[in-house]
This record gives C-alpha cells, structure tokens and sequence, in this order.
C-alpha cells in the first residue's frame, strides 16, 4: 500500500461537480474567458465575470441574463463567496495572484495555460446527453486531449443519450422492484452491457471489418433500428458515407457517426430526384475516393431493391462490394399480424412479387413458371426428384439452379447448376438451400466480388 500511494501521488483525482446554482467567477472576458464561459454555463452556475472590457459574445450573454458582468478591474474582495474562481487574463502575475488568494481561502481555482497555477483543470469533453467522458493530460498538451476527444467522438454512437435515460428509467424501477444483492447486481450490468467503440477505416482479414474503398449493401430492415443486424448497425455507425433510400427512417440515421456524410439517393411515388446510373457513379466515386461506402435499402437489399443493377455496375467498375442482409418487409409484415407464411397446415410455398417490371423486362413465354425465383428451405441431399418434378411441370433444362450452403457463415459455399443437372450436384452441408430462377443467369459466372467458395456443375 505503501509502494501505491508513493507511485501515485502525483496523479489527478478525476470527478465531476455539482455546480447548479453555485456561485462561480472568471476574472477576464477575452477568448479564452469565453471558452470557459461556454464549458461552464450548461452546468447551472451562477457565474460572475469581471473584466473592465468584454466581447460582443460576452456582452450577449450578459444582455440575457445568462450571467453577470461588472465592467470593472478585478478586486481581492471579489473572490470572496465564491465556489470556483477562474483567472483568464492575458496578465501572468495576476492569474498567479488570483490563483494564491483563491487557494488560501478554500477555493477551487484555475489559472488558464498555467499548470502550476491551477487546482483542477478543464478536461476535453466528449457528450452524448447524460453521458460525459472527460480527457486530461495534467496539463502537459491540451491538443493531444483535443485530439483524443475528437477520436472518441468519432467512434461513439450518437444514440448514447437517448439509450441513457431509459437505462436510467429501467435501472431505478429495478432497484424499487427487485431486493439489493447480487442477483439485482448482476441484473443491472446485463441491461447496461453494450458495445460503445469500434475501429473506424482499419483494414481487417476477418470476415465483419470496415474496409476502406468498399461499398456494403446493407439492409435496413422494415424501419425499427432495433431490427437492423448488429453488422448492419455496426456499418452505419463507423462508414464514411451512407447513400440511404427515401423511406429509410430518422431513427437509423441517427446512428451514423459525427461528420459522416448523409445523402438521400431515394426515388419515391415515381419522382425520381436522381438516376440509377447517378447512384451508381456515386457509389464508385466515393470508394475510389477511399471512402467505406453503405448503400442503405429498406428491407433486405436483395429483395426488390434494385441491387441487381447496382451490383453489375460495381462489378463493372471493379470495385469491391459486399451484401448485408437485412428482414425484409414481408416478414416484419407477418410478424404483425402475426401469422406464419410457412404455416404447415395451409401453405408450403412462398412467392416474392412485385407490381413494377422494369422497362426492358420481357416476359418469358411462360411467366407463371418462369417469372419468379423459387427459394427451397431444407431441399434434401438427393435433388433427383425435385427436378424431375420441375421438368414436369414445364420448367426448361437449362433453368439456372443454386444451392447455397451456410450461408453468410465463414464456410459458405454456392453450386451453380441447371435444372437438368441439378440431380447431379454434390450433396452440400446442411443447413442448406435451393434458389432457382433466371434472377440467377446473370452471377451464375460474375464472381469477382465474392468471397465466397462457388462451384459450377456443367
């Protein structure tokens, strides 16, 4: 103990103080009063400032009541009553002066830029609501502290605050509810557990990572940010730039971090503000630039959202990209009625549509068959009888087939086949599934953004 207290006699006690209603002063009312003016006011202070001259800020401040100013010298006898003084002159010896009488009276004071002078120091804040985190360096570099704060802020949600005041809400009903021990204890940091920083812009081998000069598709979901994937979340927090469509809401805007770059690319009710070929060229722009580039679609990014296009084009420019899936509106859907859409008493087929083609769309000859991608959960390892019921219904041999295995899973792997080879794919590891449909033709042999392992059965 000895040993510990001897090592750290030196080191700054961090606290924070009460300072709502107290009395505080700052003798000077130059810039550097005003910074410290604007530190201390959202506290609740009653502050006092004296300086014979003050700026036109300092000045506004005074014409609303938002502190005193006597436009005067400063005298000894002013100190008195106060709980902190602040000496912000551009006189040395008088900050020294004001810091001496301060302290022989019991007072907390600071001399500004004058560490030997000062019984505490001004921290760089970082704020989220509620939540402050504060950075000192004891003095030794305000701009190494300034530039921490701005590190921090960039890696902090901005949800911080809002998340605070219903923890708080939910923590003060549990200790009325719940008897002290260590059951309420343990209780109390599951509902607090939650992950604050990430990296920003770092280059990662691991599947998840941030990478510079990308661009992700990310789902956003149906519109509850607490529906969005934890990496989909992750995304919009730490990209550079986020190219979101119309209908995606404030709420999952807000998670994007300080000084990213926002732009709404949507087309809605037919207005179109922007084309398709714009996106496109913005998201290559961006990722050419160095940027980490998430094109935001409501839903699943996969499921009418005009991600094929997009796709191509990123394909064709060579840029890395990567898919983020998201739940898309059908099930959110669903699960407000609630009903389920496999219910094994009435339905054993699923069918994705939508009342827009595009211009260039040519229906096959057989559309009720043709148009349309059939998703299989569960196919079976022995795909013989299923294609051959397939063929009979009328489908073609050569209709494009995918069997999908652990998919999103670091050990994905994707078989392309046809219809009339599909009885011949080798058996995948489950889980599995089966898509069919001429959707397929266009990545059946386009596969260099993919990580994943993919095979072709000819």
């Amino acid at each position: 103990m000895q040993w510990l207290i001897e090592e750290t006699t030196l080191s700054l006690l961090p606290i924070f103080l009460k300072l709502d209603g107290r009395p505080g002063l700052i003798v000077g009312a130059g810039n550097v009063a005003l910074e410290k003016i604007g530190s201390l006011l959202p506290t609740g202070i009653r502050l006092r400032v004296i300086a014979p001259e003050a700026g036109a800020e300092i000045r506004q401040l005074a014409a609303e009541g938002k502190l005193e100013w006597l436009e005067r010298a400063f005298d000894v006898a002013d100190i008195e009553g106060n709980f902190i003084v602040i000496a912000a002159t551009d006189n040395p010896e008088l900050n020294a002066t004001i810091f001496r009488e301060a302290s022989s009276r019991g007072i907390l004071s600071n001399s500004v830029d004058d560490p030997p002078h000062c019984d505490f120091y001004f921290g760089s804040i970082v704020r989220r609501g509620d939540l402050q985190i504060a950075i000192s360096t004891a003095g030794e570099s305000p701009a190494v502290a300034q530039n921490l704060r701005r590190e921090i802020d960039e890696q902090l949600p901005g949800d911080l605050g809002p998340w605070l005041k219903e923890i708080g809400k939910l923590r003060r009903e549990i200790l009325a509810t719940h008897p002290p021990g260590e059951e309420r204890k343990a209780l109390l940091h599951r509902l607090a557990k939650r992950r604050f920083l990430q990296p920003v812009n770092t280059h990662y081998a691991k599947a998840g990572s941030i990478d510079v000069g990308k661009v992700y598709l990310v789902g956003a979901g149906p519109g509850d940010p607490d529906l969005l994937t934890v990496k989909a979340q992750r995304l919009i927090q730490f990209s550079d730039v986020i190219l979101h469509d119309d209908l995606v809401p404030q709420a999952v805007l807000d998670l994007a971090r300080p000084g990213a770059e926002i732009v709404n690319v949507g087309k809605r009710c037919g207005t179109k503000s922007i084309t398709q070929e714009e996106i496109n060229g913005l998201m290559a722009d961006h990722a050419r630039a160095g940027g980490s580039v998430v094109r935001l679609k409501c839903g699943d990014p996969l499921v009418f959202g005009r991600a094929a296009e997009e796709m191509s084009s990123l394909n064709d420019a060579g840029i890395p990209f990567e898919v983020v899936p998201g739940i898309t509106a059908a099930f959110a859907a669903a699960a407000a009625i609630p009903c389920s859409l496999t219910d094994r008493a009435s339905a054993s087929n699923v069918i994705f549509s939508t009342g827009h083609h595009a211009k260039s769309h040519n229906l096959s000859p057989v559309p009720e068959l043709e148009d349309a991608t059939r998703v299989v959960y569960m196919p079976g390892r022995d795909l013989s009888l299923l294609a051959l019921e397939w063929l009979q219904e009328g489908l073609p041999p050569d209709f494009p087939c995918a069997i999908v295995s652990h998919a999103a899973q670091p050990d994905q792997r994707v078989v392309h086949t046809t219809l009339a080879r599909l009885g011949d794919a080798k058996p995948t590891l489950a889980p599995s599934l089966l898509l069919a449909g001429r959707a397929l033709q266009r990545y059946a042999d386009n596969r260099i953004n993919t990580r994943q392992q993919v095979e072709v059965t000819a």
